[in-house]
């Protein structure tokens, strides 16, 4: 004890904490009419339940038994939609980036393959960002020529109900779709300190956020109803061109943001979100 105490008074660097790393993969096939299981790997704090219900398709909820993403954790998220075949991916619940030690970021990679005829709905609910948290996160999306591809996530900013202000996150954001090899969608958002909250050309001091994309045969004829649905929102935009169709809603809270992003979900995927988002 002694020597470890001369060793903290001499400066000596703190050893560094376990850290959480885990990886999760579905894969969906087309059988008779409908869409099954073809593909399961989990490792570490990541898992994949399977289940049943009236979701279309093949639906998993994706679990982080971490029970939140510090820095230096590493969460890997894959799915993969055969010819033909339905995949919705959700969240067993909102996931938490908890304070960071100095230097350290989390992070969560998610990477999608959609194949002929296939879609891959992307669903987890929100992230949670306490104060201090270090997250960088990031969607990869491959599509065949005629697949279709809904994603959306959502970040709140701390948690109102606890008066949290956030002082100095870390987060960053980046979103690279393809299709057919080609780069049809970027995305990068990058949040650093109390003043990337707060400015009025970017979040205006705004509790949550959600981004949505839509990309398949025909995505853009649905924008005059997703205007419509979003028009009660503080502050949106919908854009649409060329078989995509995005969305950004900026909310005060995380309930506010609920409110308008459920029933825009609903119109998109042509049937209610996941079970688990409303449980």
């Amino acid at each position: 004890m002694a020597a470890t105490a001369a060793a903290r008074s001499a400066g000596a660097a703190p050893s560094l904490q376990p850290r959480a790393i885990g990886e999760a993969l579905v894969g969906a096939k087309a059988a008779r009419g409908t869409s099954v299981l073809a593909d399961l790997r989990q490792r570490g704090c990541a898992k994949a339940l399977l289940p049943r219900g009236p979701d279309p398709g093949l639906s998993a909820v994706l679990l982080n038994t971490a029970g939140g993403i510090t820095g230096g954790d590493r969460l890997i998220y894959g799915g993969i939609a055969h010819a033909g075949a339905r995949l919705t991916l959700s969240t067993q619940a909102a996931e938490r980036a908890y304070r960071a030690q100095p230097g350290e970021i989390g992070r969560v990679d998610a990477a999608l393959r959609v194949d002929a005829g296939a879609r891959i709905d992307w669903l987890p609910q929100e992230t949670i960002l306490f104060e201090g948290c270090a997250l960088e996160r990031t969607l990869t999306a491959d599509l065949a020529e005629d697949a279709t591809l809904l994603a959306a996530e959502a970040v709140i900013f701390g948690r109102a109900a606890m008066g949290e202000v956030l002082a100095a996150p870390y987060f960053r954001d980046t979103w690279r779709i393809r299709r057919g090899g080609r780069l049809i969608y970027a995305d990068a958002l990058r949040l650093i300190g109390a003043a990337a909250l707060s400015r009025p050309g970017a979040l205006a001091g705004a509790g949550a956020m959600a981004s949505v994309l839509l990309t398949g045969p025909g995505a853009e004829a649905l924008a005059p109803q997703a205007r419509a649905l979003c028009d009660g929102a503080p502050d949106f935009g919908v854009s649409a061109f060329d078989n995509l169709l995005c969305a950004r809603i900026i909310a005060p809270d995380g309930m506010s943001l609920r409110r308008q992003l459920i029933p825009l979900l609903a119109l998109l995927r042509g049937a209610p979100p996941p079970k688990v988002w409303t449980l």
